[in-house]
């Protein structure tokens, strides 16, 4: 596996050179691309450099166990050689886990949709509390939120939701939140008590680009509407909202939250590219090797991915059978827990999948 890291040094090297070069300096296209690939490499570079220096402290333990010098030494040199052999092994698996196959989407920004399922107002309620916990997260992490569109309803809830996440290596950890969220609690509206179960959606959609998926204006067709939602101040009295209608997929958009219908379209727009760009990929997976897909399901709608109960503040994730007992901490933005633990068994199945190719 590692036979090739000798010509990751040297591109790390020659791009070390590159980036002080003044043709690299005058073009900022170019020394953004340059600077993208220096630092996606560096982390293997170093790992490999630190892997090599284990041989040097071994041979050099070695030499003073072979030239029969004093028991003090020869125990320092005994330790020094295990130490050199067992950090060569957990580097060993660092670099495994560095040369696994990027996902090309996880430096992006991402589009994130939540939608109430089963449970009527209860599960727009739950969407409304998903929506307060993604952000908490993003803002924990330096990241912006913003509202592409917002479907709301009287008691604060949302039939639907759509919001942008723009934070460098946003969907690297929020793809693992595509799926359907369940909710174990009493209801506001509940009079006696009773635990119900609803559920709501999520989708988390790579933001992509207007050069990466061209929409041919023949392909869509647009109407304006008049806003719709809780009353007062969310209702325009002009035909502000969009619906876009991607004529050969079938796939409608609509954006009412901006009061221009311009902006709204805009949104829409961004919204339909990543759909459609999160489709093109599926087919591509699909057609690949269905089969050898990661174990954690990372995007499929059907799939139920947690549980959220309440009357035992308990948070389970059943991909990896994780549950703990922290539902406040989480629903207020403490996600890295589970998001590593997803990661970790991503990776883990990814070793697996490349062991047995």
């Amino acid at each position: 596996m590692f036979e090739n890291l000798e010509v990751f040094e040297k591109r790390y090297e020659e791009l070390g050179r590159r980036l002080y070069e003044p043709s690299t300096a005058a073009d900022p296209g170019l020394f953004r691309d340059r600077m993208k690939e220096f630092k996606s490499i560096e982390p293997i570079v170093l790992a490999y450099r630190k892997y090599k220096k284990t041989f040097d402290s071994e041979a050099d333990a070695l030499a003073v166990l072979g030239d029969g010098s004093d028991r003090e030494l020869h125990a320092m040199a005994e330790e020094e050689l295990n130490d050199a052999r067992a950090d060569r092994e957990k580097i060993a698996d660092e670099l495994k886990v560095l040369l696994l196959p990027k996902d090309p989407n996880d430096a992006r920004n991402v589009i994130v949709e939540i939608r109430g399922g089963a449970g009527g107002e209860e599960a727009a309620l739950f969407s409304a509390v998903l929506y307060r916990m993604y952000g908490m997260y993003a803002q924990g992490k330096g990241w912006r939120t913003e509202i592409l569109n917002a479907n709301e309803t009287e008691l604060g809830g949302f039939k639907e939701i759509s919001f942008l996440i723009n934070g460098e290596g946003a969907y690297s950890r929020l793809k693992y939140e595509s799926g359907v969220h369940r909710v174990q609690r009493v209801p506001e509206t509940e009079q006696q008590g009773r635990i119900h179960t609803s559920t709501a959606t999520v989708a988390v959609l790579p933001e992509v680009d207007d050069v990466e998926v061209e929409l041919d204006p023949k392909d869509l067709k647009i109407d304006t509407f008049r806003s719709s939602g809780a009353g007062g101040q969310h209702i325009n009295k002009t035909s502000s909202a969009i619906r876009v209608t991607h004529l050969p997929t079938g796939m409608v958009v609509e954006c009412q939250d901006e009061r221009s219908q311009y902006k709204n379209k805009d949104r829409a727009l961004k919204i339909l590219r990543s759909r459609l760009f999160e489709r093109k990929q599926k087919e591509q997976d699909d057609r690949v090797a269905a089969e050898r897909r990661a174990q954690v399901g990372t995007g499929d709608r059907s799939e139920r991915i947690r549980t959220y109960n309440y009357p035992q503040g308990r948070v389970t994730d059943h991909r990896i059978g994780l549950t703990l007992y922290r539902l406040d901490d989480i629903l207020n933005g403490s996600l890295d827990e589970i998001i590593d633990a997803l990661v970790a068994a991503d990776r883990a199945a990814k070793l697996k999948e490349a062991e047995q190719a």
